[in-house]
């Protein structure tokens, strides 16, 4: 109990640091602190100017943790992230070595800005060191720090001269966060803020010791087994029908669906609930803490057919209808709680 009460805290402190910098996106603030402390990385979504760069270099600062920032241009090289191999003269004794000098991905914090501007061969280079948190070079695997934790940038609009991320590498991302325009009144406040000499400093909440040990607590959170069964519900719903089985689609996810959630969404779902519950102060994950984390992990898991874009229906249309559709079981619900009493 005192451990949750200190995630909570943690929490309500790290937003009021990003706050002293970073003017509103407090959903956003909160899905990358979820992304954080279950292990998971995040894409942010959003047009130019939204402070995406400021906000992650800001949550670093405020986690002690050490920060890069890769700029993705199309001549950008695997190498380039994540480091080569040089021949190294030994001048004692005059013989050649080869020496491993690092890249940018070996940081706590990376930021792959604008991610979709270089090629399949250098976003599947940073695709290992998100899955499997190490790199390797000349056979050798040199392992990242720890905790390991990449955002990536992408814009929405400007298309052309961009490669899309595959599927695959998509499915790695733990929330596809989009990053909206500000308020009248927060954008008052951002004008005020960033046009007089005046600037604020950030002081550290948690260590990288720290945020290891929430992730393991994260971890231990219990699930009543009717709010993981809700959790599939929701993904096998989106789903093709195996063969010979009934379609688990409601009719508005199969007219506009072209593809539906793997196994990792439901995975996704719970973790990401299980933080949910921590950063608000629960000892359990309920349904609501499900619902919360939904549409950041299931939007960019679910592919929309012709008909979708022709119609003007979005992943997020479809999820938010998913969520109505979609109820807990109302009797184990009941029995759960009356358990928990």
């Amino acid at each position: 109990m005192e451990l949750i009460r200190e995630v909570s805290q943690a929490a309500a402190g790290l937003k009021t640091q990003v706050g002293k910098i970073v003017v509103g996106q407090d959903e956003v603030v909160e899905q990358l602190f979820i992304c954080l402390f279950t292990k998971g990385h995040g894409l942010l979504v959003g047009v130019p100017g939204l402070a995406k760069t400021l906000l992650v270099s800001t949550v670093a600062q405020t986690l002690s943790l050490q920060f890069n920032r890769i700029q993705f241009t199309p001549d950008l090289m695997p190498s380039d992230i994540t480091g080569t191999e040089v021949i190294e003269e030994n001048k004692a004794t005059g013989h050649r070595e080869m020496r491993f000098v690092k890249g940018p991905v070996f940081a706590n914090v990376i930021l792959a800005d604008e991610i979709n501007r270089t090629p399949p061969k250098t976003q599947a280079a940073l695709l290992e060191a998100m899955q499997e948190h190490h790199v390797t070079a000349g056979g050798m695997r040199h392992a990242l720090p720890q905790p390991f934790f990449v955002l990536a940038t992408q814009n929405p609009i400007e298309q052309e001269g961009t490669y899309p991320l595959p599927e695959a590498q998509l499915d790695r991302f733990m929330f596809n966060i989009k990053v909206g325009y500000p308020s009248a009144d927060e954008e008052l406040e951002i004008v005020k803020r960033t046009t007089t000499r005046q600037s604020a400093t950030v002081e550290h909440v948690l260590t990288a010791d720290k945020v290891l040990q929430i992730q393991d607590v994260v971890r231990d959170v219990p699930v009543a087994d009717h709010v993981v069964k809700y959790a599939l519900r929701l993904v096998r719903a989106t789903r093709f029908p195996e063969k010979g089985e009934a379609d688990p689609r409601p009719d508005f996810l199969a007219n506009y669906l072209r593809w539906g959630a793997g196994p990792r969404a439901s995975q996704n779902l719970i973790l990401a609930g299980k933080a949910h519950a921590l950063l608000h102060g629960r000892t359990h994950v309920e349904p609501e803490d499900i619902r919360a984390v939904t549409l950041p992990v299931l939007r960019h898991r679910i592919l929309t057919n012709f008909a979708a874009e022709a119609d003007g229906v979005s992943s997020d249309d479809l999820i938010t209808q998913l969520l109505e559709h979609i109820k807990v079981d109302a009797a184990s619900d009941a029995q759960a709680e009356a358990v928990l009493r």
